[in-house]
């Protein structure tokens, strides 16, 4: 049983079929992680939801710096037939405007800018979110691909000692008490087979969910390394990369403009904004133009409310920006501290476990069938093997996991 080897080349498995005419389906290519990143972006539900929220945020743009339409205002009394008309008949046309002081528009646009530009950072955020899911799916994926082809190889390895140990039982070389005890051990073997069947199926319809697709595909497959790389960086280089590019750090630093503008809109609406009228009048034979400026009196209602509320949410927005500036520095040293560790156990397995594993299952079976090695200890030796393999496989994934996660808390790609 060569587990090592069966670990790392595991996942390198591409959908087997051959299109045999034009009638017959294009087979399916395995993709990559990146390619499945790109594919969430591309087709993920979510994702495209959030993205039209994000252009109804940005057309609010348009009704922000919109400018006060004029009034239109057509009047006539006194409009009568006929020449014995006791009164002259009146007609009036006027035209008025709203003028803003206090550059309203021009706040109001940089408000509304500013709020476009933080859903825009809330967006990003969203989107690595679902890339962190999409890397977690992709790697459940190979790593349960690896366990069926363990699993699978292990039942045929196994089948074959147990035929041999049959004929053995046939020529009287070996007890039936024996037999069946290494009979019993197949079921193990089998079960292992069926869950790991069951755990790559899950996983690949976990992840085809994650890419957008609508119907999943029996063909899907992906390729990807079950043995973790190094990740060549400090934990102080990925605090700065993650404070430059965290988009979530960036929403709240955005969430302050947006405050800010909002302060600044709030005392232009405090200020007075006058409505200047000119109407035209035809009173019989008469004609007259007139004209009128309205300027509220603004004594009581000066926006005092709104203003000191605007600078309270303007200041908690600082503190919210300090603390999500806090977080990242936070998230990314829980990361590596993650990584770390589990990198130092992936690493046991890798270059210890698994070789000693396998020395002492190949030597149990080599001194069992020449008589040197009681049944009990050989069947430990297989359990003991079957232990480490499935171990090593959960500290690659764990170690995966950690590397998701340390790409996550700084927003890039921390292994190329």
């Amino acid at each position: 049983m060569r587990y090592r080897n069966l670990l790392v080349g595991a996942c390198v498995l591409v959908s087997v079929g051959t299109a045999y005419g034009q009638n017959q389906p294009v087979p399916y290519v395995a993709i990559t992680m990146a390619q499945a990143v790109e594919l969430a972006r591309a087709k993920n539900p979510t994702l495209l939801a959030a993205q039209q929220s994000l252009q109804s945020v940005k057309a609010q743009e348009i009704q922000a710096g919109v400018r006060q339409n004029p009034n239109l205002v057509l009047t006539g009394s006194n409009v009568t037939l006929g020449e014995d008309a006791a009164n002259p008949y009146f007609y009036s046309v006027g035209v008025s405007r709203l003028f803003e002081r206090g550059e309203k528009r021009r706040w109001r646009l940089d408000s509304a800018r500013s709020t476009t530009a933080q859903t825009d950072a809330q967006y990003h955020a969203q989107e690595q979110q679902t890339i962190l899911a999409v890397r977690q799916a992709f790697t459940n994926f190979v790593v349960a691909k690896a366990a069926r082809k363990i699993a699978e190889d292990n039942l045929k390895d196994f089948k074959h000692e147990l035929d041999i140990n049959a004929e053995r039982l046939k020529a009287g070389d070996l007890a039936k008490l024996d037999f069946e005890r290494l009979d019993l051990q197949m079921a193990q073997f089998e079960s292992d087979e069926s869950n790991a069947i069951t755990n790559a199926q899950q996983a690949s319809l976990q992840l085809q969910v994650l890419l957008g697709y609508d119907k999943a595909r029996k063909d899907f497959d992906v390729v990807g390394d079950v043995v973790p790389p190094a990740v060549n960086d400090t934990m102080e280089s990925l605090e700065q990369k993650a404070l430059a590019a965290r988009p979530d750090y960036h929403a709240a630093q955005l969430g302050v403009a947006v405050a800010d503008a909002n302060v600044k809109l709030a005392y232009a609406n405090g200020t007075a904004d006058p409505t200047v009228e000119a109407d035209y009048d035809r009173n019989g034979p008469d004609n007259s133009a007139a004209f009128s400026l309205n300027i509220p009196l603004r004594f009581f209602d000066r926006n005092q409310g709104n203003k000191e509320t605007s600078k309270y949410v303007a200041q908690a927005s600082r503190f919210t920006e300090l603390a999500a500036r806090n977080q990242v520095v936070s998230d990314v040293d829980q990361a590596w501290v993650g990584y770390e560790n589990a990198k130092v156990l992936s690493d046991r397995y890798n270059g210890h476990y698994l070789d000693e594993a396998k020395d002492v299952l190949e030597i149990s079976k080599f001194s069992y069938d020449h008589g040197a090695l009681a049944l009990i200890d050989y069947l430990d030796a297989v359990r003991e093997a079957r232990s480490v393999t499935t171990d090593a496989l959960n500290a690659y994934s764990q170690t995966w996991m950690a590397i998701h996660q340390l790409s996550f808390a700084t927003a890039t790609e921390v292994v190329p």
